[in-house]
């Protein structure tokens, strides 16, 4: 017999299940692939196809997700709002299963936060977002409308790798997109189970494979891959700076998700009992992993003990200096500069995200079972005030006044533009610092996570573009607007 090539027998095979299909005949699996041929693609893979969206290659990735896109094109907005539905109702049912084995593979965060995480995606907002916009005039009518971009390559940070994951699929399914995800290595695992997940339930329902594609062996290989294949159009970018820049000078539009340091801004008239509570809460949320957590809290001088008195009665440590410095020295690397002698400080990774337990043995101090925060005085120069630490452990700066505060969160945020908190009943402070901090995210009087509609009022999503702009993502986010004009018709007025 003579041998078929990939796109005959991908033909034959199409044929038959129509066949089967005309007869009654159902079928549980996902489609068959073709046989795979490595000669074909470039990238140096093992040639592997992929199963339930998890790939060796990032260009087999692009190519299936791009039929995927195709095939959901189709369905219209009834099918990405099936696949929506399919995506947040697992994530619900599996957020204890996914929240610990994400927790055994990173190691980072807290197991309760880990399942919080994804018990809430499901306020991501979907289609309903996309409304058209429409014009009428004696020249006719004008319609402008939401299009998808077709094939988006994202990246998924490894601090929150299925909650990421999760959101973005729903915000970019419901703009009619299909995902090739490359995720942070320490993730993987988690992101494929998902993947799997979500792509077996989403064929059962609506007969589509591979809407969300994900690489089974993330490296900086496969997101140079992913840059530079033809079939995505867009990047979506939730990661460190590294990633951030390379991904803004890949030729392609990049949304990115860029670095943040948090500030909290506490005045006189702050009613400090409740100041106290949100930092904690913030603050502490998954041992500070997320990005829009408070990092450092900047207190008028005039209630700066009676602040850290109510931290102390709301649950958190209290460091000395002595084991401030001890603390210091294990949280952060010091490598020597190159030129004028300078040095320069980096996070200590095996550190990030660990439990206050942790942070405390390495302070040398004993804090109660339980502790959720350890906070300590510090200047406003401090590593723990000038770096994005991500660890459970606040710094608190005293300031003769509240210009002073502003000006030293100003400076520690680093012009990031990503989010601020500010404790007060003064709302000429409330305008002030929110016109001089500029950031994409701005709290006033609780917790760094009602900026994401825990606690206060909005929607949820767990990519924050700061550096391209968009701010936090939404359907609208992830689309092309198109205007569609009748000139001189349709005007019935």
């Amino acid at each position: 017999m003579k041998n078929l090539d990939p796109e005959t027998l991908r033909s034959v095979v199409e044929s038959v299940i129509s066949r089967l299909a005309a007869n009654g005949v159902s079928s549980t699996a996902a489609p068959v692939q073709p046989a795979s041929d490595a000669s074909s693609c470039g990238c140096g893979c093992s040639g592997e196809s992929g199963q339930r969206g998890v790939f060796t290659c990032v260009d087999k990735a692009a190519h299936a997700a791009t039929d995927a896109h195709l095939q959901l094109k189709k369905l219209g907005v009834a099918g990405r709002d099936k696949v929506i539905t399919i995506v947040k109702g697992l994530a619900v049912a599996n957020a204890e299963p996914w929240g610990k084995f994400e927790m055994e593979e990173t190691k980072i965060g807290r197991l309760d936060h880990k399942i919080g995480k994804l018990l809430i995606t499901k306020n991501v907002p979907g289609t309903e977002w996309l409304q058209p916009y429409a014009l009428s005039g004696d020249g006719g009518i004008t319609l402008e409308e939401y299009a998808p971009f077709g094939v988006i390559g994202a990246i998924l940070p490894v601090t929150h790798s299925v909650p990421t994951l999760t959101g973005n699929v729903i915000n970019m399914v419901a703009a009619g997109n299909s995902i090739v995800f490359n995720p942070h290595p320490g993730g993987a695992r988690s992101a494929a189970m998902a993947v799997r997940a979500y792509n077996e339930a989403i064929f059962r329902e609506i007969g589509i494979d591979n809407i969300i594609t994900t690489i089974e062996s993330p490296s900086i290989e496969s997101f140079d891959l992913l840059c530079k294949n033809p079939l995505i159009n867009l990047l979506a970018i939730t990661g460190g700076p590294a990633v951030v820049n390379a991904a803004m000078k890949s030729g392609k539009r990049a949304i990115c998700a860029g670095p943040g340091n948090p500030v909290v801004v506490v005045d006189e008239s702050a009613d400090l009992a409740r100041a106290a509570r949100n930092v904690i809460e913030g603050g502490a949320f998954d041992n500070n992993l997320l990005c829009i957590g408070e990092k450092v809290v900047f207190v008028v001088a005039s209630v700066f003990n009676r602040f850290c008195e109510e931290l102390s009665k709301a649950g958190a440590a209290r460091l000395n200096a002595q084991q401030l410095e001890r603390l210091t020295a294990a949280a952060f690397n010091i490598k020597p500069g190159e030129g004028g002698g300078c040095s320069h400080a980096s996070v200590n990774r095996a550190l990030v995200g660990a439990d206050p337990s942790v942070l405390a043995q390495h302070a040398g101090a004993t804090i109660p079972a339980g502790t959720q925060l350890l906070f300590a005085e510090t200047d406003a120069d401090h590593l723990f005030v000038q770096e994005e630490q991500m660890m459970p452990m606040l710094p608190i700066v005293s300031c003769p006044d509240f210009e002073t505060a502003v000006r030293e969160a100003k400076r520690a945020e680093h012009n990031y533009r990503h989010s601020a908190i500010i404790h007060t009943k003064d709302v000429d402070h409330m305008t002030y610092m929110a016109k001089e901090m500029d950031t994409t995210i701005f709290v006033k009087n609780g917790a760094s996570v009602a900026g994401l509609g825990l606690g206060g009022e909005g929607y949820l999503s767990y990519s924050i573009a700061t550096t391209t702009g968009e701010g936090i993502t939404t359907p609208k986010t992830f689309t092309r607007v198109r205007r569609c004009v009748l000139v001189e018709n349709l005007r019935i007025i």
